[in-house]
């Protein structure tokens, strides 16, 4: 019995002991609940390595490079590039008061009284009258025309007309010369009318009131009439004994001196120069002398150049010479001025040699000339529109303009 207790006891003390050992190794095990180890393992490897790969990534990379470019690149691209261009263009024009000139209508305000010279419809004439409708679209002056038939009584009589009626100012041609048109002159400008001229200067009222805006615009009579004929001589290889027809109009005193310039250049290179005068009714109508043409070719075979010193009259030398049975080669022809028949002889041969003063621009600039005197008291201008000379070799390259009424 004393055996079986002290084996009871021996259990209860090993069943202690299995205890007491059993249990520290079991709350150890916290190792694996203690997974704090773990989680700040987990936590600081994925947060700060998520979070700062991302923020700095996506933030940084795409604000910085999106309002740098976005910004610096549309502001100052716009704002620069409007400002200036708009601003510099608009201030000069309401300070400086040059940029109405270049306002559709800024003459509307003037009233003007334009002559043309000849009739409407005529070949010089008509070309004149287009270069003056062209520029009072332009500037938007108020423009009333006045034809002359080349009359040189009637265009003083008729700028008294105009006179009366109070424009701004007249445009006259200077057919009828200084001392025809000085009474007339003097009575309009003292009445505050402005006055200029073109195609035909007048020198001594040019010079008495080119600081109130009397102008010329046109070739310089002489030198053109005598450059004329010395380009014929030299062109066609004439030279002493050699016979000439000159056409013009050297009654008219001004006028006149282009008609001079082309005998005085034949004289000296020795031809034989016959003179004819254009009489009024083929002044004002080239057709009207055929007959007078036919006669003196019929009586003068041996002639060898024909001047005619008048636009109309050198658009009718195909006529003239058609009609007096010659041939595009019998008879040398020189003129002045072109126009849609002139092109077509010269290309025909039947004229040979012109002289263009841009007859267009005789209408056009007078105009402008009282338009800038009126609006801003510009003195007169003189302009040379006497440029060259138009031939077989360069009639191409001037006819579309001559058929348009331009050149």
């Amino acid at each position: 019995m004393k055996k079986f207790s002290l084996l009871v006891i021996a259990l209860l003390v090993l069943g202690m002991v299995l205890v007491s050992c059993g249990e520290p190794a079991e709350e150890p095990t916290p190792v694996e609940e203690v997974a704090p180890a773990e989680e700040p393992a987990e936590e600081p490897a994925e947060e700060p390595a998520e979070e700062p790969a991302e923020e700095p990534a996506e933030e940084p990379a795409e604000e910085p490079a999106e309002e740098p470019a976005e910004e610096p690149a549309e502001e100052p691209a716009e704002e620069p590039a409007e400002e200036p261009a708009e601003e510099p263009a608009e201030e000069p024009g309401e300070t400086e008061g040059a940029a109405p000139a270049a306002q559709v209508g800024w003459c509307s305000n003037t009233d003007i009284v334009f002559f043309p010279g000849g009739s409407p419809g005529g070949p010089f004439a008509q070309v004149v009258y287009n270069g003056a409708v062209a520029a009072a679209a332009d500037l938007g002056a108020n423009v009333e025309y006045v034809w002359s038939d080349w009359n040189p009584e009637q265009m003083v009589t008729q700028f008294a007309e105009a006179a009366a009626t109070q424009p701004d100012g007249i445009a006259i041609m200077g057919h009828p010369g200084d001392d025809a048109f000085q009474a007339v002159v003097d009575d309009a400008i003292a009445q505050g009318i402005i006055v200029t001229s073109q195609n035909t200067t007048l020198p001594q009222l040019e010079a008495k009131y080119a600081s109130g805006g009397f102008g010329y615009v046109g070739a310089e009579l002489y030198s053109a009439g005598y450059a004329l004929g010395a380009e014929a001589v030299s062109r066609f290889g004439l030279g002493d004994g050699d016979k000439a027809m000159v056409w013009g109009l050297l009654a008219q005193a001004g006028r006149g001196q282009r008609t001079q310039g082309v005998i005085d250049a034949l004289e000296e290179a020795g031809l034989t120069v016959d003179y004819l005068e254009i009489d009024d009714a083929t002044n004002a109508d080239a057709s009207a002398g055929i007959p007078t043409f036919v006669g003196y070719v019929s009586a003068n075979p041996d002639v060898k150049l024909v001047v005619t010193d008048h636009g109309a009259l050198t658009s009718t030398l195909e006529t003239y010479m058609d009609t007096a049975g010659l041939g595009p080669d019998d008879v040398f022809g020189a003129g002045f001025d072109l126009s849609p028949a002139t092109v077509e002889a010269i290309r025909g041969g039947w004229t040979d040699l012109v002289i263009d003063q841009q007859q267009w621009l005789q209408g056009y600039l007078p105009i402008l000339q009282i338009c800038l005197t009126n609006n801003y008291l510009f003195t007169g201008l003189h302009i040379d529109t006497g440029a060259g000379f138009a031939h077989a070799d360069n009639i191409d390259l001037l006819a579309d303009l001559a058929e348009a009424q331009i050149r």
